[in-house]
């Protein structure tokens, strides 16, 4: 039996001082994980359980579309790393060993299995190839952060499609997004699949499976037109300035004493933020300059901005601005610029603009972009609430959790590692990859995010570590006690996996505890419900309560339960 008088399930009555997100608050109090050390989490067995539920959701459907399963080391050679030009990362713990051999802690699987693959596969007919494992991953995170969601040890599912050509990837690309949304609705979860940034994995495309939530670190843009991007990424129409100056023949200087920020030109010229021009002195990893413009009420991307310039750039330092830019801060512009200027598309077109004059206390008026100066087009803002989506419905921005993602990954590692094979006609040809991963943790700490109430935990039925949880109110010896003992087989025969809280404790705190750790049933065996012939069943969702007849309770329970979600 599972015992609640033996199991190791150590509930807290407060919350941790440190926690801010409700499910770092709920796991440790629900006795689910304890802290080792900064972003570095154990399971206790309560938690792994709902951890093993969320694996093997996962496992089955990677399975029902003929992935294998194997298992690759944590630890690995440096040189794959180096070789792909990954080992730079910040991210990536390097280490040596006692010989002075560079190695390497694993936060993806790319290198080792593209390392075999190489070496296994000759032919086209060894490919198509889907493979994949559970494997732990380290990540050297600056910042580790609400509970499991953010750490620097945590367990991933990572597959990886090998194909012949770039129709190949598509087709294993379309199996994976198949099973991913798949194993997010038998996950219970509310999710979004949304365009997203290949950032440290490379290649062409990716997208990211979201579940939306207070305490997500990522914002993804929707629309009610079916429009849904990682604001790293996402694109719309910008709405209009309000009360646009009029246009001007010609720009005019102003006197702008002190006025550096959009906030003061804004307030000294009485015109609104839209109306500017926010002029970034940057520098490219060349270190040419590079003026970057966006409207003065929008927010430069970075990531679409070193996308769209295919390498890394920064902001100029205030004696780079100067010397390079021919302004001091605050007052650089691009009319009569001498550096290439990148403009956002949201500028295109507009009129009466102010900006920077490239002298101290001065800007101008009445500029126009693509008359007064020349620039490069892109997309480079990031869009804000009221946008339009291209369809034309309105942007709306939520937080939400990154719970799995998938790249396109083309010839990006294959191509460093060697990986090819020899085509129909003999010919040797690099094997296109996709890489697709899944953090188990995050799925269970956002169905905790999204469903938790003031009283604790409400998992949803697929996620739960115990199926139904059995209190009795009786004693040793006690009429109530044996039934309990009775029911729990019963409802084992139906299959259930049951919590049984036996307890010497008051009813009040086996409630509490129950609600804490919100399994999706709660059964409930005490003298007055037997004097009725009837058992007291809660659902833990909205804690709606029903009266079983004690007679054939554990079979109604079990179809209860199957109604949940």
């Amino acid at each position: 039996m599972t015992r609640l008088s033996s199991y190791f399930l150590p509930t807290l009555k407060e919350s941790p001082a440190d926690a801010e997100a409700i499910s770092h608050r709920l796991m440790v109090r629900a006795g689910l994980v304890r802290q080792l050390g900064a972003g570095m989490w154990t399971y206790l067995p309560a938690g792994w359980r709902a951890h093993r539920k969320a694996e093997q959701i996962v496992r089955e459907e990677m399975d029902a579309i003929g992935a294998h399963e194997m298992l690759m080391p944590v630890l690995q050679p440096a040189e794959l790393w180096q070789r792909t030009g990954r080992y730079a990362i910040d991210e990536l713990f390097k280490l040596k060993d006692r010989r002075g051999a560079d190695l390497v802690l694993a936060l993806s699987h790319e290198e080792p299995l593209t390392f075999h693959v190489a070496r296994e596969v000759r032919s086209y007919r060894d490919l198509p190839l889907i493979l994949y494992h559970f494997q732990v991953k380290e990540r050297d995170e600056a910042r580790p952060r609400a509970g499991v969601l953010r750490t620097r040890e945590f367990i991933m599912k990572d597959s990886y499609s090998f194909d012949r050509d770039a129709e190949g990837l598509d087709h294993s690309y379309a199996l994976h997004v198949a099973a991913y949304d798949r194993i997010f609705d038998r996950s219970g979860l509310e999710w979004y699949r949304v365009e997203s940034d290949v950032g440290m994995m490379g290649g062409f495309g990716a997208h990211e499976y979201m579940a939306p939530c207070a305490a997500g670190e990522n914002e993804v843009a929707l629309s009610d037109a079916g429009y849904a991007a990682n604001v790293e990424v996402a694109s719309a129409e910008a709405q209009d300035v309000d009360a646009l100056p009029e246009a001007l023949a010609r720009p005019e200087a102003v006197e702008t004493p002190g006025a550096r920020t959009v906030e003061e030109v804004s307030a000294q010229l009485g015109v609104s933020a839209g109306a500017l021009v926010k002029a970034m002195p940057m520098l490219r990893e060349s270190g040419e300059p590079l003026l970057v413009l966006v409207r003065g009420d929008h927010r430069l991307n970075e990531i679409k901005l070193q996308n769209a310039l295919g390498g890394a750039v920064r902001q100029a330092t205030g004696e780079e601005i100067e010397r390079l830019f021919g302004a001091p801060a605050g007052y650089v512009g691009p009319v009569g610029a001498t550096v290439e200027v990148l403009a956002d598309e949201a500028l295109r077109g507009l009129h009466g603009l102010v900006a920077g004059a490239n002298e101290a206390g001065r800007h101008l008026q009445g500029v126009e972009p693509e008359r007064d100066f020349n620039a490069s087009w892109r997309d480079v803002r990031s869009v804000v609430v009221g946008d339009r989506c291209p369809s034309g419905a309105t942007i709306r921005i939520e937080p939400a959790i990154e719970v799995g993602n998938i790249f396109k990954l083309g010839t990006r590692y294959s191509e460093p590692l060697g990986a090819t094979y020899l085509d129909v006609e003999g010919t040797e040809r690099h094997i296109w990859m996709g890489s697709y991963g899944i953090g188990p943790a995050r799925i269970a700490a956002a169905a905790v995010e999204q469903f938790a109430d003031d009283q604790g935990i409400s998992w949803p039925r697929s996620l739960a570590p115990f199926d139904v949880e059995l209190v009795t109110l009786g004693k040793e010896g006690e009429e109530a006690r044996e039934v309990s003992d009775r029911l729990y087989d019963e409802l084992r025969a139906e299959g259930l996996d049951v919590l049984y809280d036996e307890r010497d404790a008051g009813a009040g705190e086996k409630f509490a505890d129950a609600e804490l750790l919100g399994c999706p049933l709660r059964l409930t065996v005490g003298r007055r419900g037997l004097e009725s012939g009837e058992i007291e069943a809660q659902l833990r969702r909205g804690q709606e309560k029903r009266s079983l007849p004690l007679d054939g309770a554990a079979g109604a329970a079990a179809g209860l339960w199957r109604e949940l979600p």
